[in-house]
């Protein structure tokens, strides 16, 4: 779908692949992209022979309905690196295949990637000038094609004066590629952690990133002067899709809202986007681009701006359907208490494992690290003064009849076939209702009880082994140097900026408490819903239960990590320590105080012996006035 003045060399090739859907035609920065991890790789491309006719033997395709091919950079080049990916909606048995100029075919690949949408990547390495022809085919049927020029010519660009030029628009195949642009940034394997110091060193991974380099002006490459770019959890859905917009030629939109309050959910004021001038430019877009993100963009969303109502149509995102289609990497999912996170992966329930979810979230460190679904990390509640939590997309955004760029209605958004899936479900069906929901369209076939169990507590392990390097970020600050941190008053502790939003954890330990529960709670729940659960035969839901919980004991306690303590020593705790503590973690959260006491070592313990730093008094008796929260599991309101 790209459309470069070389192109017209392509003759009937590039009439050929015209759009039916009544899209714009592209331009030449329409939807190229660059590949992750590539499972087809060409090392060079022979020349098309100057007679060639490059439409012999190639007929006419169009693209059918959510499907699409991209390439990279935006203006290939002889000699580097072309890459190619298609998308579609739905699980083709395809093969994206690439021809010469004469018809000839030097490229394919039938390796699907995703859970929905889906992906095909190619890669060429050097080749030559001329022209080329992908395709999506199924059979022989043809799905998507895209007609690409290498050559020395830079297509010339629309003058604007916005933050970047808007060549494309948001719809079902753009909405595609983003999708499996989210997912192949945060690839790698489901057993692996994956943690980043910041965003920016995934998007300078040109193994990762399927936009890297796309502009062709070396914008990613990493260097002393290279942009910063680390958002934190709400920052971060808002820095992808402006990212991913800046590069393909997208709109992209931010608002101005409230954090709500007095029973109301927050609401949104003002509606800003890409299309107004920068505060600042610079010589490289690249730079413009993330000082807009880090100061304008950053400065203006917050946690608050994805707990808007369901219903409100002057909003950032929207709440949708609980289906397969719409929990899709790019989707966020907002949790009550001001913590965001982003999908990028959803994996489908096989005979070795209950479907899957992953998702991204981003600290005020900067750090990115990767998370699977459950509910200890996803938490809901349905309180007014809260607002409306839950899985969320952005809202679209599209031209009026007099040019100027609007977001989608609510009405809009149910109706359109790209989009379709506005729904209030999520806020219908209570609290036990809506993880009840996620957990059949993650695994839509009974689950083994004694499996579930283990993922539960591979999950447990997992968020207790990320609190790990946050414990030690704090000793680090405060054995390198750093002053006493300032405490702030009630619910402030949630939410504030500074030394103690960086090296606190009251936030991540109370999902952790939560998330004790839920493990706790498992065999109950087995016993509650039996008809979810592979009953093994011949056994009682009471039975089974009874079993659970030998299970949880047994594994608790073989499950192992270390931390490092104040002397730099280290020293071991199993799961089942933690879980014993969590009385002790209702109060671990301060970084003034000594990691051993930050993970609930008991005093007059060898443990314990090597503390010595401990909160002030002052602070401590603070932590007392607001230990219910913890206790009870439930963040307070803003102001309590």
């Amino acid at each position: 779908m790209l459309r470069r003045p070389a192109l017209v060399a392509l003759l009937a090739i590039s009439a050929a692949c015209g759009d039916p859907r009544g899209r714009p035609a592209p331009t030449a920065a329409s939807r190229g992209v660059a590949t992750a991890t590539l499972p087809a790789v060409v090392s060079a491309v022979p020349p098309a022979p100057a007679n060639a006719d490059p439409a012999r033997a190639l007929e006419a395709c169009t693209d059918a309905p959510g499907a699409a091919i991209f390439t990279s950079p935006r203006d290939p080049r002889p000699g580097e690196p072309l890459r190619i990916i298609a998308v579609t909606s739905e699980p083709l048995d395809a093969s994206l295949v690439v021809h010469d100029g004469h018809g000839g075919e030097i490229a394919r690949t039938n390796q699907r990637r995703g859970g929905g949408p889906y992906a095909y990547t190619l890669s060429l390495t050097a080749p030559a000038a001329g022209g080329y022809r992908a395709l999506l085919s199924e059979g022989r049927e043809v799905r998507a094609c895209e007609d690409v020029a290498v050559d020395e010519i830079e297509a010339s660009q629309p003058r604007s004066w916005s933050l970047w030029p808007v060549t494309e628009a948001w719809g079902e195949a753009t909405e595609n590629l983003y999708a499996a642009w989210i997912e192949a940034l945060f690839d790698a394997p489901v057993g692996e952690p994956l943690t980043f110091a910041a965003l920016h060193d995934a998007l300078r991974d040109p193994q990762r990133n399927l936009l890297h380099g796309h502009l062709g002006r070396g914008e990613d490459d990493p260097g002393p002067d290279a942009p910063i770019l680390d958002p934190d959890c709400a920052d971060l859905p808002y820095a992808l899709r402006a990212y991913f917009a800046f590069k393909v030629g997208l709109p992209f939109a931010y608002s101005s809202c409230t954090r709500g309050g007095g029973g109301e959910a927050p609401r949104c004021k003002r509606f800003r986007s890409s299309l107004e001038a920068p505060r600042r430019t610079h010589a490289e877009a690249m730079s413009t681009f993330a000082e807009f993100l880090r100061t304008t963009v950053a400065d203006t969303v917050h946690s608050g701006t994805g707990r808007t109502a369901g219903d409100d149509e002057q909003t950032d995102y929207y709440p949708v359907r609980l289906d397969a289609r719409s929990l899709r990497p790019g989707t966020i999912y907002a949790d009550p208490y001001g913590h965001v996170l982003v999908v990028v992966r959803r994996m489908p329930q096989t005979g070795d494992h209950a479907g899957m979810m992953l998702a991204v979230d981003g600290q005020p460190d900067g750090t990115v690290a990767r998370r699977r679904y459950w509910r200890g990390n996803f938490l809901f509640a349905l309180d007014p003064s809260l607002g409306d939590p839950g899985f969320k997309r952005f809202r679209p955004l599209v031209m009026d009849d007099k040019g100027r760029l609007r977001a989608m209605t609510n009405r809009e958004i149910a109706e359109s076939p790209a989009y379709g899936d506005h729904s209030l479900e999520q806020y219908e069906r209570g609290v036990e209702g809506f993880y009840d929901r996620v957990d059949d369209v993650l695994s839509p076939l009974p689950l083994d009880p004694d499996r579930a169990l283990m993922e539960t507590l591979d999950a447990l392990f997992e968020q207790v082994r990320g609190r790990v390097l946050s414990v030690d970020n704090g000793r680090k600050y405060r054995q390198g140097g750093g002053e006493l941190v300032e405490m702030p008053e009630g619910s402030k502790i949630f939410e504030t900026v500074g030394p103690w939003e960086d090296f606190s954890t009251p936030s991540r330990d109370l999902r952790l408490l939560v998330a004790i529960d839920v493990l706790r709670g498992l065999p109950a729940r087995v016993e509650r819903r039996p008809e979810r659960f592979a009953m093994p035969a011949g056994k009682t839901p009471a039975e089974v239960r009874a079993s659970l919980e030998a299970t949880i004991a047994r594994e608790l306690s073989s499950r192992r990590f270390s931390y490092e303590r104040s002397d730099g020593s280290t020293f071991s705790l199993s799961l089942a320590d933690v879980v014993a503590r969590a009385e002790a973690l209702e109060m671990a959260y301060n970084p003034n105080d000594c990691p051993e006491a930050r993970w609930g070592a008991p005093e007059g313990t060898d443990e314990a012996s090597t503390c010595r730093m401990h909160a002030p008094w002052k602070q401590r008796s603070r932590m007392r006035k607001v230990r219910k929260w913890f206790k009870e599991r439930k963040r307070p309101p803003r102001g309590s």
